[in-house]
């Protein structure tokens, strides 16, 4: 295609699609894009990108015949139609990467032009999050959701679906850290390599699934925890606002079972198993003494992997150690049964550890 003349159908529907997509284009509602580069709606596994054009703007291309593009050196009929499916994407009301799956599809239309860019929902497959196909368009949505809700103090791990995908390093690491800067810069972050930038990259689709659609009401607000955050609340307050006193069975379905559910999401099975015959929910309580041998390990690993579970609720639920501990002063005023403040006590002790209690039990554990 380095002549004025169109020599082939393929030629002419490349033509075609790129005439009819700068007609698109220069219509007002897209006057927001136009001062963006073409590298904007680029992927990072995208093949044959026309290089030579990335860093122009869209109304520059625009304003290129297409004789003239076609001509430049290095860029071929390949390299042209990736111009063409680049400038597709810029059309879209959304940006059409998403990071569970992309299906751009070709196929013939009434008019004898090519549909360029087809999107499918986004769903959790086998290969989970990709980051791979999140284009600085999609990005910069995500980025405008975080700030546009006011989340940008919220902790990379009180929202991520998973602790043990996340580096401890930066479960404290707030979302604002990341809005000012693109995806491109983002990678190019000290000790930010791919499963970093994975994380980070999952957190902000998350929040932006759950929030672009949401409207907005001057008197309302949302908060954004943790799932198993909102019953245990409410069951705490229930107790804190004049509740009937639980029974132990009660304490271990509405409190201690879920935490430890939640810490065999965050921290693996291995932990969850210690806490879980740390507390006695199956059985007698095992002591770290019992557990360290059974394990085959000191007790100081034992103490090690259990302080896990005071690290993920530092994070994920931190109001909780407020909850817990008026929780646990009004059953004691109200003479709750031994057995629950023993279960109670634990539960609040396991996963927001007083700074003695470790070091009180190492005598006797």
């Amino acid at each position: 295609m380095k002549t004025n003349k169109v020599t082939s159908v393929e030629d002419y529907k490349i033509v075609s699609s790129f005439q009819s997509l700068r007609k698109t284009l220069l219509e007002d509602k897209f006057a927001d894009r136009l001062e963006k580069p073409l590298a904007y709606w680029a992927l990072p596994n995208d093949r044959r990108l026309p290089l030579a054009f990335l860093g122009r703007t869209i109304k520059d291309l625009l304003a290129t015949p297409f004789e003239e593009l076609s001509a430049t050196p290095g860029i071929g009929q390949k390299k042209i139609s990736s111009l063409v499916k680049l400038l597709s994407r810029a059309t879209k009301d959304h940006p059409p990467a998403v990071p569970f799956g992309l299906a751009e599809l070709s196929d013939g239309s009434k008019d004898g032009s090519k549909k360029l860019a087809t999107v499918e929902k986004p769903r959790r497959q086998g290969t989970g999050f990709d980051p791979s196909i999140v284009s600085e368009a999609l990005w910069s949505e995500w980025r405008q959701t975080v700030v546009e809700h006011g989340l940008g103090r919220e902790k990379l791990g009180r929202l991520a679906p998973t602790l043990q995908a996340l580096p401890t390093v930066i479960w404290h690491t707030p979302l604002g850290t990341y809005v000012d800067h693109t995806v491109a810069e983002i990678r190019q972050l000290k000790t930010h390599g791919e499963k970093r930038v994975r994380v980070v990259l999952e957190v902000f689709y998350l929040v932006h699934e759950m929030l672009s659609g949401a409207g907005h009401c001057d008197h309302l607000s949302m908060r954004i925890v943790p799932k198993f955050v909102l019953p245990l609340e409410d069951w705490l307050n229930t107790i804190l606002h004049g509740g009937k006193l639980p029974s132990r069975d009660e304490v271990c379905q509405h409190l201690t079972v879920p935490l430890l559910d939640q810490i065999h999401v965050d921290a693996g099975p291995t932990i969850h198993e210690l806490s879980e015959g740390r507390l006695g929910v199956n059985g007698a309580p095992q002591s770290v003494r019992q557990q360290a041998k059974r394990m085959g390990v000191t007790r100081a690993r034992v103490y090690q992997l259990l302080e896990d579970c005071g690290r993920v609720m530092e994070v994920r639920w931190p109001e909780g150690q407020q909850l817990l501990a008026q929780a646990e002063s009004r059953l004691h005023a109200e003479g709750a049964e031994q057995e629950v403040l023993a279960l109670f006590h634990a539960t609040r002790e396991l996963f927001y550890p007083g700074k003695s209690q470790l070091a009180d039990e190492e005598n006797g554990g």
